[in-house]
């Protein structure tokens, strides 16, 4: 569960976000808003690069506010981001296994076994051995979806992960996303423009704008709901069919 209580980020005289509180209880949470409604902002925040002038951040009971980034890592917490991290000279599994290096494991076969296990849940086991400059798009960001599944995870952040990708591989994306929470008991907190992938695996999403909460509750009821509608302009005309 994440909770929220009373955060507000300033930069300078800009507040993207502004007294937000609210409780994300559900195996995959989505987050949509228009642009510069403090969707970034907030996942910086949960991953510890930015730090709230104001308020709270709690990750299954325990405070992440004021925790460094590196020690998020030791908690649980995951982090994908929009521009991947995969090293063009090293190997699909040299990849997720630099990732490995920096969390705790029991042994060093224990680790081998997690970053194996990591590959083959989103559907690369035959990539082991391509370097990352041969991965395609698809490939470079299951790679970093398998990455923040390693070491018993608390928290997933998925930061566009179909960014770039087709419609068949969206579909495959869809399947790892919704297999994430039973693949390793993590809660999944995905950030995306896309709103049929939003649609297609949350079970309940929010919608921030200009910092604030505008709607939170069952994905197709938010994606519904006029003033949300009306945030992005237009762009949901697809709920109709919803």
């Amino acid at each position: 569960m994440i909770d929220i209580h009373e955060l507000s980020v300033q930069f300078g005289g800009v507040k993207p976000i502004d007294g937000l509180s609210v409780k994300l209880t559900k195996p995959i949470v989505g987050l949509i808003g228009p642009n510069g409604a403090g969707k970034t902002t907030l996942l910086n925040v949960l991953s510890g690069f930015v730090v709230p002038v104001q308020g709270s951040v709690s990750v299954d009971g325990r405070r992440v506010t004021g925790v460094a980034p590196h020690a998020r890592t030791d908690m649980g917490l995951r982090r994908s981001f929009q521009t991947d991290q995969i090293a063009d000279d090293l190997s699909l599994q040299e990849n997720v296994q630099a990732a490995a290096d920096h969390i705790a494991f029991d042994s060093r076969q224990a680790r081998r076994n997690a970053v194996t296990q990591a590959i083959g849940f989103v559907g690369l086991g035959h990539r082991l051995d391509r370097r990352g400059s041969k991965l395609s798009t698809e490939e470079r960001h299951l790679a970093e979806i398998a990455k923040t599944v390693l070491g018993k995870p608390r928290l997933v952040m998925l930061d566009e992960p179909g960014a770039g990708m087709s419609e068949s591989e969206t579909s495959h994306l869809q399947r790892v996303i919704r297999a994430i929470p039973t693949f390793c008991g993590a809660q999944v907190f995905l950030v995306d423009h896309d709103v049929a992938l939003i649609a297609a695996v949350c079970n309940e999403t929010m919608v921030l704008d200009f910092g604030k909460l505008l709607a939170l509750g069952p994905t197709e009821a938010v994606l519904n709901k006029p003033e949300v509608r009306r945030a992005y302009l237009g762009d949901f005309d697809h709920a109709e069919s919803l």
